[in-house]
């Protein structure tokens, strides 16, 4: 199917969209995600027989989009490594990942509540397995990472409120998302988080998905596809944000009426816009592979209206500030930024620690970049959040300061629209320091062109940190 084709296919889906133009535009690309994948069980033992992938109906769609991804339950690995008192261990042989590769996929989140049934041996192997097959097999935290489609950067985060056998998980909220969030929506034009969350059967959202889809969103979040539950739960617009709470199973082995049916995220950017609709998938009985289903008229109909804008990503002084795209070929952790000038790559920065990152313009006179990034230093021998200052030159990044961690271990730094750095600290301090310490304070500084001095904590320094930690103590 010709890229033409492909685009006419997916925007005949969506007529408000063809009414503002029937040819596909630059920006123009189609992103699928699934829901949950096991190949364990029953649905290796399919494969084994059939000597063939899951996904031979899903070629031409798979092949309609610039990126296909899904929930991969489970960790790579020798079953005789699974733990002997977890019954559900999902030891999956390599060759997952280049079926995988092969049906079209392009990433899958490794973040999940059967990623660590392997340990952290089995999380290490499943995503070197995958980047051998050139996916990313994304876990919370190498996120964010980053693809660049048709000159759009897309950004995707992944985190699980279910804790794993090996006993990892996260929150929502926290600090660490709230840094990751903020990176990406600085960087990305799409901010997509892929979330683990909710009950298993319920069918529908419960509270606590809801109010965190809510915080999100607020944090920078464009779209989100959620799964665990094993079951569809109907997708909705929540702030102006498509929110998938739960895919259900797209390829598994479950016996539930119920754990059957499945649901694909379809979204479409078009002329600088989100738009999203659904794809039902069903399991018949006598297979674990899924096939298509046709369009899903409710989600269709509920998301018809649902078309959040891009984001603008960074720019300062006419140099487009981005991240560079995932690659196989390049190790996760840290960034490397690109500056593009008139569409042309003009400098490339080091791998950094980034951590956070924002784009300020009235902290100073000049635009400048504010970054948190890890770094061990001589003072307190700790790694730990050090606040940088960026600005931007025509070879790449100036450092403005080096940051130590301000007054206190720092947690967290936000700066607001009047130029005020608001930080979040550990409670103890660099003379007896206690990194464990469950205490908190706030605190805030000006940039005085050399570094930052301290100043009345403002009403909107308690706003940014409202959902952290509430046991702290106001500083100066």
């Amino acid at each position: 199917m010709s890229g033409k084709a492909a685009f006419l296919t997916v925007a005949a889906l969506f007529p408000i969209v063809l009414a503002a133009s029937a040819q596909p535009a630059p920006g123009d690309f189609r992103l699928l995600f699934t829901g949950d994948i096991m190949m364990a069980r029953q649905v290796k033992a399919e494969i084994d027989r059939r000597k063939t992938g899951p996904w031979s109906g899903f070629t031409d769609l798979f092949r309609s989009a610039s990126l296909v991804g899904g929930n991969f339950e489970g960790a790579l690995g020798d079953p005789a490594n699974c733990a002997a008192e977890n019954k559900l261990c999902f030891a999956v042989p390599e060759a997952a990942a280049e079926w995988m590769r092969q049906a079209g996929f392009g990433l899958v989140t490794a973040e999940n509540n059967h990623s660590g049934d392997l340990g952290q041996a089995g999380r290490s192997e499943t995503r070197a397995a995958f980047q051998r097959s050139g996916l990313l097999a994304l876990d919370f935290d190498s996120s964010p990472q980053f693809f660049r489609i048709d000159g759009i950067t897309v950004a995707l985060v992944a985190v699980t409120t279910i804790q794993a056998a090996d006993g990892r998980g996260q929150q929502i909220p926290s600090v660490e998302l709230a840094q990751k969030l903020r990176l990406a929506r600085q960087l990305a034009n799409l901010v997509v988080v892929s979330v683990h969350w909710g009950n298993e059967l319920q069918d529908w959202p419960a509270d606590a998905q809801q109010q965190q889809a809510r915080w999100l969103i607020e944090q920078g979040a464009d779209l989100i596809v959620g799964h665990h539950p094993h079951v569809v739960q109907a997708p909705a617009c929540v702030e102006g944000r498509p929110v998938f709470f739960s895919l259900g199973n797209h390829l598994f082995d479950q016996k539930y009426a119920e754990t059957k049916d499945g649901l694909i995220a379809d979204c479409t950017i078009h002329a600088g816009h989100l738009f999203c609709g659904g794809l039902s998938t069903h399991t018949d009985e006598a297979t674990a592979f899924p096939r298509l289903a046709g369009r899903n008229a409710a989600a269709d109909e509920t998301l018809a209206h649902c078309s959040p804008q891009l984001g603008p990503g960074a720019e300062i002084d006419g140099v487009a500030i981005r991240p560079a795209a995932w690659s196989p070929d390049q190790p996760v952790n840290g960034i490397v930024l690109d500056g593009y000038k008139a569409g042309k790559l003009v400098w490339q920065s080091r791998r950094q620690a980034l951590v956070s990152l924002q784009l300020v313009t009235t902290m100073a006179p000049e635009p400048l970049l504010l970054s948190l990034e890890r770094h061990t230093s001589s003072i307190d021998d700790e790694a730990g959040l050090r606040p940088y200052v960026y600005a931007v030159g025509p070879h790449g990044l100036i450092a403005r300061w080096r940051g130590s961690a301000l007054a206190w271990p720092l947690l967290d730094a936000v700066e607001t629209e009047d130029g005020t750095l608001c930080a979040l600290h550990r409670g103890d301090s660099f003379l007896m320091a206690d990194p464990t310490t469950k205490t908190t304070r706030i605190a805030a500084y000006r940039w005085n062109g050399f570094g930052f001095a301290g100043v009345e904590i403002p009403p909107e320094c308690e706003l940014i940190f409202s959902w952290s930690p509430p046991s702290r103590t106001q500083r100066r």
